[in-house]
């Protein structure tokens, strides 16, 4: 709302109230995005649990030869181990208990169940491309094949970061720059963003909404994140970068 942000002087009308409509807005967009993330986080998890452990055996994440760089997978191990160990849950107790000659870790089902999405992003990123259960999971969340999958778990795995730490979202350059399919089966946008587009928010709601779309058919993430915008008439959708008439995009509707 500044003017001049040498001289620290403000465009007419700038209002404190509107400051803290934006402070809140921010807040409840947030909180939004978090319940949609978790969402996404629980299915990743329960896929990667599954189809890995089929395929190979329940310590499939511990097993270099699935990975192709293994110094990051080792990196990963460590934060899982930190996890594992921090954890005061009654089945990592019990586990403990079992198997105290047991060197692995626990099985995934259970070691997994305490990783965080950072971390089960990586997992399957670093997957070599030869294992059928990358590839599986990619198509069962419409994304075709494992090409892009991981840089949309990346770019969303870093918003759920912000949204946990109470980091500001709204008018915020993003890192991440997801991979977009040129023609994904399920409902999309009609326009592909620009380049310098990809910093904004925007893009990344519209990969989220995709994979809820799939996880879960009749979600409300439209009609939440629209009235979030009418609650708070002064925000400027486009400093998120949203589109006009987003909400009558296809994968929106």
């Amino acid at each position: 709302m500044q003017a001049d942000k040498e001289n620290h002087t403000f465009k007419p009308n700038s209002r404190f109230s509107d400051v803290i409509s934006l402070y809140n807005f921010d807040r409840e967009l947030r909180i939004l995005l978090f319940d949609v993330i978790e969402k996404i986080e629980i299915s990743l998890r329960t896929k990667l649990i599954y189809h890995l452990s089929h395929e190979f055996d329940p310590w499939w994440f511990q097993d270099p030869s699935h990975f192709i760089n293994v110094r990051e997978l080792i990196k990963t191990l460590s934060s899982i181990e930190e996890e594992i160990t921090r954890s005061k849950d009654a089945f990592i107790k019990e586990h403990r208990s079992k198997h105290k000659d047991d060197g692995r870790f626990p099985p995934a089902w259970k070691s997994l169940e305490l990783t965080s999405f950072g971390s089960l992003s990586k997992l399957y990123g670093n997957l070599k491309t030869k294992i059928s259960s990358k590839e599986k999971i990619a198509q069962e969340y419409g994304t075709v094949n494992h090409t892009y999958l991981p840089s949309w778990l990346q770019s969303i795995a870093q918003i759920r970061n912000y949204c946990a730490h109470h980091s500001r979202l709204w008018n915020r350059n993003l890192p991440g720059r997801p991979k977009l399919l040129p023609k994904p089966p399920y409902p999309w946008i009609s326009e592909i963003p620009k380049e310098h587009e990809f910093q904004a928010l925007y893009i990344h709601l519209c990969c989220m909404k995709y994979l809820l779309n799939i996880i879960q058919p009749e979600n409300e993430f439209t009609r939440l994140l629209l009235q979030l915008f009418e609650k708070y008439p002064n925000v400027d959708p486009n400093a998120l970068g949203m589109k006009t008439d987003w909400q009558s995009e296809p994968l929106w509707d």
